[in-house]
């Protein structure tokens, strides 16, 4: 009797501790917030005819196309696109490709790339994907600046990556950016289907610039040795434009910014293509005509939340001194479940020329927030937070740009941190010292002929 007795009230123990130190383990920095615990994972359904698209996404392609992607699950889907500027009206037609891919026992669908224009800057354009009926709609980006970003990373598919998506679609945008962790299907690839109709309502509307994360991978020995097979399939972006061999490094340029996608698991020291691919993208940048530079990336080359820490950093040793010296303005990073700004830094000390790192892994992912960071906090470190959330980067002209961070507070998306940028290409002092070191080496090669 007193042992099921014991057994019975451990439990019960368990739970009352729980229960009384959540509070306590879940206090955010402000008193009167207490932390949101995860919740539960959405599988969306597929409730379309066979030849109907569905995960429609879409895309930028050099300055004035936008790529088109979707899935059938009938092998007979064409892969065209109709699109005009009033509904049902349609003056453009576009033939693209098909791929497919299987994993283990699962075949996906057609997956469908279709590249529509030219297109017209600030414009908003309606299509039809395989001679659906079904109309969908998305806007150009402006050619000119202002220019405004959406920035989420770690996405998933939770009921928290659904408050995201509400608060992001809320408030207009440009452009979407997600520095990798996608669907968090882990091999299980069904998930990749869900996670592109949860998407769709907001990824069919405004091009979605996407790089991969460690939840990306999904390799498996002498099977699938290279990885990335379904991302590479579905998420296809411009790789190729920005004179990259590999979908998972690219940039693209839109309103004056220069954005370079990297791949934190893809080789990154100075002999791989893309540490070679990112030296010549950064040397072909003319801050004149682009006045900022912003970089993503998956694992924090930065990081004081005790959660995956050291992971960015042989890339960091391998890769910070092309961007410190090309005045790179901004870094974003993911992978760790919680939103964390820096000052600018380089080689792990302030200075005035070097980025703005930031870590936003916090869009909803299924693995919950990472709750603990170091004490004391690194005076580099200027505001941490483990909440649920996102960020918004609006350009305004070439020469400042204001940020946003704002936290998913149950149904509203509180704006808890937020500054004004100055573009480094603005900084007479930081441009400078580039141009001395340019002429030094210079100096130093004629020197030796």
């Amino acid at each position: 009797m007193a042992l099921k007795m014991k057994k019975l009230c451990l439990p019960v123990l368990s739970l009352f501790l729980i229960i009384c130190l959540s509070p306590q383990l879940l206090q955010a920095q402000d008193e009167d917030f207490i932390r949101q615990p995860p919740r539960r994972v959405i599988l969306t359904k597929h409730t379309r005819s066979d030849l109907d698209p569905q995960q429609v996404h879409i895309s930028l392609v050099g300055k004035d196309h936008m790529r088109v992607s979707w899935v059938t699950d009938s092998k007979h889907g064409k892969s065209v696109v109709e699109y005009g500027k009033a509904p049902g009206k349609y003056n453009g037609k576009a033939t693209g490709e098909d791929t497919s891919y299987k994993y283990f026992f699962y075949s996906s669908g057609k997956i469908h790339h279709v590249t529509i224009g030219p297109l017209e800057p600030a414009t908003i354009y309606y299509y039809t994907c395989g001679g659906s009926e079904q109309e969908f709609s998305f806007k150009t980006p402006p050619q000119k600046l202002p220019l405004e970003f959406a920035v989420a990373g770690d996405l998933g598919q939770t009921e928290w990556t659904n408050s995201t998506l509400e608060h992001i679609g809320s408030i207009d945008y440009d452009v979407l950016l997600l520095p990798g962790d996608l669907s968090y299907a882990d091999t299980h690839q069904p998930l990749w289907d869900s996670f592109g109709r949860i998407v769709e309502p907001y990824a069919s509307k405004r091009p979605w610039m996407v790089t991969e994360g460690n939840h990306e991978i999904e390799s498996f020995p002498i099977i699938y040795p290279t990885g990335f097979k379904a991302y590479n399939a579905r998420w296809r972006m411009p790789y190729q434009e920005s004179g990259s061999t590999s979908n998972l490094y690219y940039s693209f340029e839109v309103a004056g910014t220069h954005v370079i996608m990297l791949g934190s698991y893809v080789e990154f020291d100075a002999e791989s293509d893309q540490y070679r691919w990112l030296q010549a993208d950064l040397a072909k940048i003319d801050r004149k005509k682009t006045p900022w530079v912003v970089v993503l990336l998956h694992a924090p080359w930065y990081n004081t939340n005790t959660a995956h820490q050291g992971e960015g950093e042989s890339m960091r040793k391998a890769m910070e001194e092309l961007l410190y010296n090309a005045r790179v303005d901004v870094v974003f990073a993911g992978h760790v479940h919680a939103y964390e700004r820096f000052t600018r830094i380089y080689n792990n000390e302030a200075d005035p020329c070097g980025p703005v790192y930031m870590t936003i892994g916090d869009g909803g992912n299924r693995e919950g927030l990472a709750l603990t960071f170091e004490e004391p906090a690194s005076p580099l470190s200027l505001y941490r937070e483990p909440s649920f959330g996102h960020g918004r980067l609006r350009i305004v002209n070439e020469t400042h740009a204001f940020w946003g961070w704002h936290r998913n507070n149950d149904s509203n998306a509180v704006v808890k941190d937020q500054f004004w940028l100055e573009s480094l290409s603005s900084s007479k002092t930081c441009l400078k010292s580039v141009n001395q070191k340019e002429k030094t080496a210079s100096s130093s090669v004629n020197d030796e002929l």
